[in-house]
């Protein structure tokens, strides 16, 4: 495990953040020829995910001063240093990039079909990073070693990726990609969750992470069923 990549005197550079930093760039580059596949302008779709990951970084901070007010006025530049991306802060992000992208008369289904394999390359750098700093813990096997979960994660995300970009080839009805890549990703992070360690916290059978699973799975079929021809729904 290598949780910090570079530590010269005071300063410390966490592997999880560069591989993010990485994994976002790419993902914005990718960005670029996905647009041109699912039918959106690059240019849009570029300066919409920028507008995301600054939302995301902007909100993720605010929320964090605002639950902690008396930490930041005695230690602002600490507290700021602390990773705070929450699921309120990725909520309002996904608020706002819709409203920008409805701002910009950006298609929104097409968009998300362009978006999810940038995404799924994404997710596969992060799976990276909670390798490298050993913070994706996992059951031992019955022989006694550990499950290498966040490379499980890694592979499948690449997988999906791959799987997305040939499938935006086919000119498929626009939120089908986008659905397909929630189905898939939900279910690949359901079935990790067996080999992982468990949460604290369960409500009704299943912890945090498996119901936030369940939950993309049920987005993503909503997708693949919005996006449907209106004739094959009614037959």
């Amino acid at each position: 495990m290598h949780p910090i990549l570079i530590h010269l005197g005071n300063i410390r550079i966490p592997t999880f953040g560069v591989l993010a930093a990485i994994g976002l760039i790419c993902g914005l580059m990718l960005s670029e020829h996905t647009a041109r596949r699912a039918g959106v302008e690059p240019g849009k779709l570029w300066d919409a995910g920028l507008f995301a990951v600054i939302a995301a970084f902007v909100f993720s901070r605010v929320l964090l001063v605002v639950q902690h007010w008396r930490s930041f006025v005695e230690f602002p530049v600490l507290l700021l240093a602390v990773p705070s991306l929450t699921a309120a802060g990725l909520l309002m992000t996904v608020v706002a990039t819709f409203v920008w992208l409805w701002m910009k008369q950006v298609p929104m289904l097409r968009a998300l079909d362009a978006w999810a394999p940038c995404g799924a390359l994404v997710w596969a750098f992060l799976a990276l990073g909670h390798f490298a700093e050993g913070s994706d813990p996992a059951m031992p096997s019955r022989s006694g070693w550990a499950h290498p979960v966040a490379l499980y994660a890694a592979a499948l995300a690449v997988a999906i990726t791959v799987a997305a970009w040939f499938r935006l080839r086919t000119n498929a009805q626009a939120g089908q990609v986008a659905g397909g890549v929630l189905l898939a990703a939900g279910m690949a992070q359901f079935v990790l969750s067996f080999v992982r360690v468990p949460g604290i916290e369960y409500v009704a059978g299943l912890d945090a992470l498996q119901w936030v699973a369940a939950g993309m799975m049920v987005a993503g079929c909503a997708l693949i069923l919005v996006a449907r021809p209106r004739e094959v729904i009614l037959k």
